[in-house]
């Protein structure tokens, strides 16, 4: 006879660092289920048969699959039936919004809380990587050479599947260590390096092969690749361009692109007392935007010795795009939420120990215009408007600009015959990854701006399946 399902209405709970503690450390907030409770919330997965969560899922892991695994205490048969279909496992397990996505389909969220589907994930990952101490087999080479370039999620991704189905491929990244915004943009906080280099590792030990230092349109062209042998190219070089409001003071020393502080942070260890790229450290902090992004500069911004962050934005918490446990995790550890408001300018000074200076040069305040919402827009969002005669000074000695990022022009300046968009986001093929150049395919953040790292993942997947069939048919 079959085992009931455990019809707790509620996810088993994800231990965490104390707030007080964390607030000063880099170390990972979320301390993961042990075996006991992984196995307790599996058993609250109905295994439903049309498996609503899948179509949740952009790489359409297969979950009931993988969850019926650890109900049986079979953890390593959980993981290879989560990599048959995703190559970051460890990583999504602790990215992903999974609310929005397989979680937001799990039919247990109908009358209390979904699966927690990544929490499992994770798990699950974490096991096999302490667990299992085997390189992964080089798959038999079926002669083909394919480039990718960016070494981020999409790119990672699509090596993988590629190298997988016996191609020699050369990912091509422009800093000095791989992994893209997995290593400069999320804070060891919320992803450990470690768990990342793992999965470069495992590509590596496929034959992969990662050049890093390759600026792909100022050391090598896209069209000298092809030059130089390879058949295919993958674009995954992400969208690391940063936007600013353009309001005045923009300009003063101590204000920062959220792209350029935790890259400084992440990967240039900015924190370390003989730092090469420093930040400015201590003193009060405001963050502008409401995003993933803006949750971890204010959070790193306190773990930096910020005596108070502000995250500043101009709509109202039910607008806030950031994952809700994040938003949860930054008001713990002290994060101030300056809600319907709005910057309009960056006040500053010219000598740092003299604030009635009126010259600018560093920052000494942010000016704004408190708001209100107003009608909604075409993504259905109420607007905001500002409120005449509202603003007031917010006294800060660093502004994080946190607005949205765009992809680089630097390869679509250098490539012949590349289509891209108003707003530089290479145009492809939907269910492709097709660009309007022959045999280059593109995904993720430099085709659609900054996302998940999931979808770029799936982009990923869709662009290595397209790139097969196109060099088999050739």
């Amino acid at each position: 006879m079959a085992e009931l399902p455990n019809m707790k209405m509620n996810k088993n709970e994800m231990p965490t660092q104390d707030p007080k503690v964390r607030a000063h450390n880099f170390e990972e907030v979320a301390l993961g289920y042990d075996e006991a409770v992984a196995i307790d919330e599996a058993k609250r997965c109905l295994n439903c048969v049309n498996m609503p969560c899948v179509s949740g899922c952009p790489v359409k892991v297969r979950i009931p699959e993988f969850i019926a695994k650890i109900k049986e205490g079979d953890f390593e048969g959980a993981y290879q039936v989560i990599s048959e279909t995703s190559s970051l496992p460890a990583v999504c397990g602790r990215v992903c919004p999974q609310e929005t996505q397989c979680e937001s389909k799990c039919v247990r969220g109908i009358k209390g809380e979904p699966v927690g589907i990544g929490r499992l994930e994770r798990f699950v990952a974490d096991f096999h990587n302490a667990h299992d101490g085997k390189k992964e087999k080089v798959p038999k080479s079926n002669g083909h050479k394919v480039a990718v370039v960016g070494s981020g999620p999409s790119g990672l991704t699509c090596a993988g599947d590629l190298a997988r189905k016996g191609y020699k491929v050369t990912v091509f990244e422009a800093l000095h260590k791989a992994g893209g915004v997995l290593v400069y943009g999320i804070p060891e906080f919320r992803l450990p390096k470690s768990i990342v280099q793992k999965e470069i590792d495992k590509l590596e030990s496929m034959g992969v092969k990662i050049e890093t230092n390759i600026v792909i349109g100022k050391t090598l062209t896209i069209d000298e690749l092809f030059e130089s042998g390879f058949e295919a190219v993958f674009v995954g070089s992400g969208a690391g361009l940063p936007r600013f409001m353009g309001i005045k003071g923009e300009g003063l020393n101590g204000v920062y692109s959220a792209n350029e502080f935790l890259t400084r942070a992440n990967l240039m260890k900015s924190y370390k007392t003989d730092a090469t790229t420093p930040v400015m450290k201590g003193g009060k902090v405001a963050v502008v935007g409401g995003g993933n992004v803006a949750m971890d500069a204010a959070r790193t911004a306190l773990r930096l010795g910020a005596e108070k962050v502000y995250i500043v934005y101009r709509r109202s918490m039910e607008e806030l795009p950031a994952r809700k446990e994040e938003v949860e995790h930054a008001i713990e550890e002290g994060v101030e939420f300056k809600l319907l408001n709005n910057p309009v300018e960056v006040l500053g000074y010219n000598n740092p120990n003299d604030k009635r200076d009126p010259k600018n040069g560093f920052v000494r305040a942010i000016r704004c215009i408190k708001m209100e919402l107003g009608e909604p827009d075409e993504q259905g969002r109420r607007r905001p408007v500002e409120v005449q005669g509202s603003e007031f000074e917010l006294e800060v000695d660093s502004v994080i600009m946190s607005i949205g990022t765009s992809p680089n022009p630097l390869i679509k300046a250098t490539t012949r015959g590349l289509d891209t968009n108003k707003w530089g986001g290479i145009i492809v093929e939907e269910n492709t990854g097709k660009t309007s150049k022959e045999g280059v395919y593109a995904g993720g953040d430099a085709v659609t701006g900054a996302a998940t790292v999931i979808s770029a993942m799936g982009a990923g997947k869709v662009a290595a399946d397209a790139i097969d069939k196109y060099l088999t048919s050739k």
